[in-house]
This record gives C-alpha cells, sequence and structure tokens, in this order.
C-alpha cells in the first residue's frame, strides 16, 4: 500500500476552508463530489441537502470575508481506510455559530472530493 496522501488531503481541506470563507460555490464545486451528501441534526431534526440545494444557499450568505470576521478554521485529524478514502475532522467558524464538520474523501478520477458533510454547530453566546 503507498503512503497516506496527507497532503492531497489538506490541500482539498485548504480549498474547502477557502471556499467556506468566501462564499464561493466555485471553489466549493472544485471539493465537493456532484453527488456529495449535506447533513446536521444538531436542531434535532433531519437537514440533508444535496450539492444542487447547499450551492445556493452558500451563493445567498455574505461572506464571513466581506464581513471582515477573523478566519478561524483548522484541521483536527486526517484518517484513512485505505489509498483511496479518508476522513476528515475540521472546525470552522463562520459568523456565530462553530462548526465541527465530518468530511468523508474519496479519491476519483485522479483527485480528491468530498463525498459527505456530516456537522455539528453551536451558537456563540
Amino acid at each position: 500500500m503507498s503512503a497516506p496522501d496527507f497532503a492531497g488531503v489538506a490541500g482539498v481541506l485548504a480549498t474547502y476552508f477557502d471556499g467556506l470563507y468566501h462564499s464561493d460555490t466555485r471553489r466549493l464545486a472544485r471539493v465537493f463530489h456532484p453527488k456529495a451528501q449535506y447533513v446536521c441534526v444538531t436542531d434535532g431534526t433531519l437537514l440533508y441537502r444535496d450539492m444542487g440545494e447547499y450551492f445556493p444557499v452558500v451563493d445567498a450568505r455574505v461572506s464571513p470575508a466581506s464581513k471582515g470576521e477573523a478566519r478561524r478554521d483548522e484541521i483536527l485529524s486526517i484518517d484513512f481506510a485505505g489509498p483511496v478514502t479518508a476522513r476528515a475532522v475540521v472546525r470552522c467558524v463562520l459568523g456565530a455559530r462553530h462548526f465541527t464538520d465530518f468530511l468523508t474523501l474519496i479519491h476519483l478520477d485522479g483527485r480528491w472530493q468530498v463525498m459527505s458533510k456530516v456537522f455539528h454547530y453551536e451558537e456563540e453566546a
């Protein structure tokens, strides 16, 4: 088995953070597989979106960058199940929400892509 591609996954995560901070779906489209899932149950109900539903939400949002918010994002861990399957746990802050994201990634068509984003958030007091 080849060595885990930490740099490749970290590069995708950097683009992911950039896309969120700038509310830039062109960047996010380079990160997410077209059939990726977006899932949250923080409020006790299932929020499920595909990319066709998720990207318009991002497009409508005022970006943290345009509001001059300090950028706060970090990679907590990257794990590999094999050479083409990975999981990343990341944190970021957008507005008053502190997000913890579990991202599953696949290496397909010569690049790493997020296949699912399952997340939890907490509101700043």
